[in-house]
């Protein structure tokens, strides 16, 4: 937008400077034309009068002599005809077509106009004018004069014109950058601060700065806008954090009476014992899993983080639960890698993915962990997930129907997405070949000190 603002503005003022020096030098160029043919028309009237007392006195001596001193002076071309059309005297070239001319001279008619004069022609200009006395016409005198002063007066005024016309045209360029930039300041804060906000950031605001006073309206209701967000998204989390951990308390408590009551069962009430005993550890589960939520929308500072230290001994713990379970846990890993990322995040979305992993995978199944380079995958030759299903496993408290009989709140993938989108990071779920599903995890692999 900027770049057309400053072709637009520069657009207009590179106009009106057209519009300014062109008239200018096209009225220079009509003026030098003037004068050139005033002055000449005064030696031509001049020879003129010397022409009609030659005629009279029958002596072109002095007429022959002022024509030879001015051609060579000039270097123009000097031609005196009769009446009748014959020459009487000349000196110097004269190769352009005069017919009209004469004819124009005889009937008693001077030139009173030259054709404009630019840099590029023409080189040379033809005056006719009358000689004889009152309305007697008794002959013509013809002079040719070269335009080159006349035609360098008005190239160095072309030029200077030219020269004002690009030195303006570049300063109007600088004040139209400036005015774009100006004008655009505030949308380019808008523009840093909803770039900053969609990346989580939600405590950027737009900086106040210059512009016009619409926008800087604007710029402060967008702020008043991502403060009320801000506090409404705080109060949420605020509720849910607050609402989890007060819940831990009594369901401590009711686990703890429920496990009390066990001895006081008959055989009847075991099964239902056992599962109101279960439901109470899906709550506590769910209320873990939503705290852990709260925690990372609250946000972390992202740092640079050594990826392959943090995975290591997670995968060692993962490998002897999946060993209990008769599964294969592959792992291939760098010897290290430094990303982009919130401290101890790509492990816990790591352990997200194994989890789940360890609940779908059959026994006997593989689960591999690839770190290569800043992308992890976590594939599995499980069941997997659908295309329609894939692209809402990522949302709060989803779970499969087809597996809606195995433990979990739902919260899992939605806390690992939430904590690749607080590292700058992307997840996705991938189908895996021929089976299963794989859980890839984008980082940024540029350290923080080498921005």
């Amino acid at each position: 937008m900027r770049l057309r603002l400053v072709v637009v503005f520069t657009t207009l003022i590179a106009l009106v400077i057209a519009g300014l020096a062109v008239p200018l030098g096209l009225a220079y160029a009509s003026h030098r034309s003037g004068r050139l043919l005033l002055d000449r028309r005064a030696d031509a009237t001049r020879f003129a009068e010397l022409a009609d007392q030659a005629a009279r006195d029958g002596d072109r001596t002095t007429l022959a002599a002022e024509i030879a001193r001015y051609a060579e002076l000039y270097g123009a071309g000097v031609r005196v005809l009769d009446r009748d059309g014959m020459l009487v005297a000349s000196s110097g070239v004269l190769d352009v077509d005069h017919r009209e001319a004469v004819a124009a001279a005889l009937s008693g008619r001077t030139t009173e106009a030259l054709p404009p004069l630019t840099p590029f022609g023409p080189r040379k200009v033809l005056l006719a004018e009358p000689s004889g006395r009152d309305a007697q016409v008794s002959g013509v005198v013809l002079v040719q004069v070269p335009t080159v002063r006349a035609r360098r007066d008005v190239a160095l005024v072309w030029a200077g014109l030219a020269l004002g016309a690009l030195a303006a045209l570049a300063c109007s360029v600088l004040v139209a950058r400036r005015l774009a930039r100006w004008i655009l300041r505030p949308v380019t804060e808008l523009d840093r601060t909803t770039r900053a906000l969609a990346e989580g950031h939600l405590e950027a605001r737009a900086a106040p700065s210059v512009g016009p006073a619409e926008l800087r309206r604007l710029e402060e209701r967008f702020n008043a806008m991502a403060d009320a967000v801000s506090g409404a998204m705080e109060r949420q989390r605020t509720f849910v954090a607050d609402a989890s951990h007060e819940l831990r308390t009594p369901l401590t408590v009711l686990s703890l009476r429920l496990e009390n009551l066990h001895p006081h069962l008959d055989g009847a009430g075991a099964a239902e014992y056992e599962e109101a005993f279960a439901e109470v550890d899906r709550l506590a589960g769910l209320v873990e899993d939503l705290l852990a939520l709260a925690r990372v929308e609250a946000g972390a500072a992202v740092a640079d983080v050594e990826v392959v230290a943090e995975l290591r001994p997670r995968l060692a713990g993962w490998r002897e639960v999946y060993a209990a379970k008769g599964l294969t846990l592959a792992v291939e890993l760098p010897d290290e890698l430094r990303a982009r990322a919130v401290p101890d995040a790509v492990a816990r979305i790591a352990d997200i993915a194994l989890d789940n992993a360890g609940k779908f995978v059959p026994e006997g199944g593989t689960v591999s962990v690839v770190l290569d380079g800043p992308v992890l995958r976590v594939a599995d030759d499980g069941p997997g997930l659908p295309d329609t299903e894939r692209d809402q496993a990522l949302g709060r408290f989803w779970r499969s129907s087809a597996h809606a009989a195995l433990p979990g709140s739902g919260l899992g993938l939605a806390i690992a997405a939430e904590l690749a989108r607080a590292c700058g990071a992307t997840l996705d779920l991938r189908p895996n070949r021929p089976r299963g599903l794989v859980v890839e995890l984008r980082l940024d692999a540029q350290p923080c000190t080498d921005r």
